[in-house]
């Protein structure tokens, strides 16, 4: 069996395909079963994501052609993912970065006389790159936010017992509290300054931020103002709720780092090794791609290492 560089390179794009999508199961978000469970609560009936915030104008609207929305089009809102990562970039120019820079690394791989299927392997992850930052930029900023809920909610109670509103107090938050919170209660305060309900704003803020405690908040709003009781005091005890599931996450994630960290290193392992020996001695390894058997072995370990990446994840994913 010939193996040509054309084959190489298409057998490349696979793995590394094959690599992604692994990864993007393991790191799947299943938290939100809880949060539609909150939102039949209040009633609340799905919607186009395109019709969700009527009020702020965002970089996209006059990048609705973009190139990334053109060919991903049943892709979740880009948009929002932008918007949650409070990135100013447009998608077109982020991909564009992508792009130059996955080919310029194609490029100096093929200068540095790398091997053929190497090539594809390093214009991918250099592709990835603007893309893992704005998922990283995301990450960070949902992470800051769940941070500061706690502080934010006894703020918004304290407000309610000196005799202000839920409106005022969530001005409080914007005007006392850094960003990101500030920046999305003000933005809720501004809305119902509009005539915006302000029960229709914060679901909106949830829409914008994938907090599972922010639904419980938004929800004991919803409810406290159709029968009634202390808000105070229902902030104060989800407040507390939110620190207590603070700290027994952190306890857990001290138990669990072991076997996190041992995933990582026995999925990543073998195709660390697969890279160094293909610069060393690629023909050592060579036969895992040009042998039928070889073949059938690559595709075996392939299977295995996504099976052992559920099963680990399923260890170690512990719900607080």
């Amino acid at each position: 069996m010939v193996v040509t560089p054309a084959l190489l390179a298409i057998g490349a794009f696979v793995l590394v395909s094959g690599i992604i999508g692994m990864f993007a199961l393991v790191l799947r978000d299943d938290s939100s079963k809880a949060g539609e469970r909150l939102d039949a609560l209040i009633g609340k009936r799905k919607k186009d994501d395109a019709g969700a915030d009527i009020l702020k104008k965002t970089v996209f609207e006059n990048d609705k052609r973009s190139f990334l929305e053109l060919i991903t089009p049943r892709l979740p809102s880009i948009q929002r993912l932008f918007e949650q990562a409070d990135c100013n970039i447009k998608a077109s120019t982020l991909t564009g970065v992508a792009l130059a820079l996955g080919l310029a690394s194609v490029g100096m791989a093929l200068l540095l006389h790398c091997p053929m299927f190497l090539a594809p392997l390093v214009g991918l992850m250099m592709f990835g790159v603007p893309f893992a930052w704005l998922l990283n930029k995301r990450r960070a900023r949902m992470k800051k936010f769940a941070s500061q809920l706690p502080d934010a909610l006894e703020l918004v109670a304290r407000a309610l017992r000196a005799g202000h509103s839920l409106a005022a107090g969530m001005h409080v938050v914007a005007e006392e509290m850094p960003v990101p919170i500030a920046d999305e209660f003000g933005r809720v305060y501004e809305e119902q300054k509009l005539g915006i309900a302000i029960e229709d704003s914060m679901m909106s803020m949830c829409g914008r931020v994938p907090n599972l405690d922010l639904r419980f908040f938004v929800t004991s709003v919803a409810i406290q103002r159709q029968t009634g009781g202390d808000l105070a005091e229902i902030l104060d005890k989800i407040g507390y709720v939110i620190r207590e599931r603070f700290r027994i996450l952190g306890q857990v994630k001290a138990l669990t780092g072991e076997g996190r960290l041992s995933g990582v290193v026995l999925i990543a392992l073998p195709f660390v090794l697969l890279m160094v020996m293909a610069w060393i001695q690629p023909a050592y390894v060579s036969v895992l791609w040009t042998d039928p058997r070889g073949i059938k072995m690559s595709l075996f370990a392939l299977g295995s290492q996504i099976l052992g990446a559920l099963v680990i994840k399923k260890i170690v994913d512990i719900k607080v």
